[in-house]
């Protein structure tokens, strides 16, 4: 059950301490799409997005976008916030974590996963041992397969919460 559990929980992408994670040495930032960056109805960045991603790269991050979605997908993100990206990420699988980290030249301790699923980024981000960040869904509506992952996300949510490992709205850093 362990592997569900979080490095860092917080809201949102907005309220990571960010100059935080520089001091623990985290360089590179593989950010989620879907629901975490932005809702599944929406094409492009917001304004609010593109400031912070602007924001977290004046402080020398490297920014990725990690998505399960298809290039078509993330392409409007990937050029309109100037990040690299890797889509079809088939997360929880290690295999285009352990990727990006070898093309990248990063130690597995200078990388964390900000995402909104604990089956697809926390689990995957912890099978590497990388730091994991969760954050709440922007919306409901997600891909049709998600409600499966949802489904059995508040199972294991309901397991950690009974060992008191992880609760919803109990954020930390």
């Amino acid at each position: 059950m362990e592997k569900y559990v979080p490095d860092i929980y917080q809201k949102s992408i907005y309220d990571i301490n960010y100059d935080m994670l520089l001091s623990r040495g985290i360089k590179c930032l593989l950010f989620d799409l879907d629901n975490t960056i932005a809702p599944l109805k929406e094409k492009h960045p917001n304004d609010k997005v593109k400031q912070l991603f602007q924001e977290l790269k004046d402080k020398g991050f490297k920014l990725i976008i990690f998505t399960n979605s298809p290039k078509m997908r993330a392409k409007p993100f990937k050029d309109e916030l100037d990040v690299d990206c890797c889509s079809c990420a088939r997360k929880p699988s290690p295999k285009k974590f352990l990727s990006v980290i070898k093309i990248y030249k990063f130690n597995f301790s200078e990388v964390a996963i900000i995402g909104d699923s604990m089956i697809d980024d926390i689990a995957g981000g912890n099978g590497v041992e990388i730091t994991t960040i969760l954050v709440h869904r922007l919306a409901k509506r997600e891909y049709p397969l998600a409600w499966f992952k949802r489904k059995y996300e508040k199972r294991i949510m309901k397991k950690l919460r009974d060992k008191d490992l992880f609760v919803r709205g109990r954020f930390y850093e």
